[in-house]
């Protein structure tokens, strides 16, 4: 489903992020990215739906290179999950929200009145349409972000550290909702508990590099591996 052949990409400042990178992913695995922070792990995101496009090499999704010809395309295969909620959220009500990613499709009215319900129902969000985000918990906009972008189902989810801020009953809520989609996933994360319950296979991510890679918990089980690329086991471990 993703495949990524000598990726590099640097910022205009000449710090290198990712450096001659290659990486597959299997149609409806799901996947762990993790490293120290300053690994490339945020800008390896970015080139996933194209936010970023690559400087060297190619990313492909679903056999479709990632390129601004395709880009329209992309968008509608690649969910992306942001780490700040706030950054998705911007409409004046949550329903608006779920509502314009389909609006932007061009679908019929009561389709999107039919997609929006379900996936609001489905998070147990539906009370909460006409809240504005703003005045939504972290926890509910935390899976407000999900809502809008499972709204447009796509064949493959990004998320950016998607613990962030969450307290131990919406994290468990999290992981459930997780481990219940379908579809290709791909997580960064420093939570590396959430990744040991969500992944099957983990790759470590070190100056712009894949250092490691194999079944999520092979790789955080050993600790010379991930304390030679400045992590810890997880907190079940220690």
């Amino acid at each position: 489903m993703i495949a990524i052949e000598g990726l590099s990409f640097s910022y205009p400042d000449g710090t290198k992020a990712i450096d001659q990178m290659s990486l597959a992913i299997a149609e409806g695995s799901s996947v762990g990215i993790v490293g120290a922070n300053g690994a490339g792990k945020s800008t390896l995101v970015n080139h996933l739906n194209g936010f970023f496009l690559p400087m060297e090499g190619s990313v492909s999704i679903g056999g479709i290179r990632v390129n601004k010809k395709n880009l329209d395309q992309i968008h509608k295969m690649v969910g992306l999950l942001f780490q700040n909620p706030d950054d998705q959220l911007f409409m004046a009500r949550l329903y608006d929200d779920v509502a314009f990613g389909p609006e932007n499709l061009g679908m019929k009215a009561a389709d999107i009145a039919t997609l929006v319900e379900n996936v609001l129902r489905e998070l147990n969000l539906w009370e909460l349409r006409d809240k504005p985000p703003a005045h939504l918990s972290q926890g509910q906009k935390r899976f407000a972000s999900f809502a809008t972008v499972l709204v447009m189902n796509p064949e493959v989810i990004v998320m950016d550290e998607p613990t962030a801020d969450l307290d131990p009953k919406n994290r468990r809520k999290l992981i459930n909702l997780i481990n219940g989609l379908g579809i290709t996933k791909v997580t960064v994360s420093h939570d590396l508990d959430f990744v040991w319950d969500t992944c099957q296979r983990v790759c470590i991510m070190n100056k712009g590099r894949i250092v490691e890679e194999g079944p999520a918990r092979d790789i955080l089980s050993n600790r010379e591996l991930l304390e030679a690329n400045s992590l810890e086991l997880p907190l079940r471990l220690q």
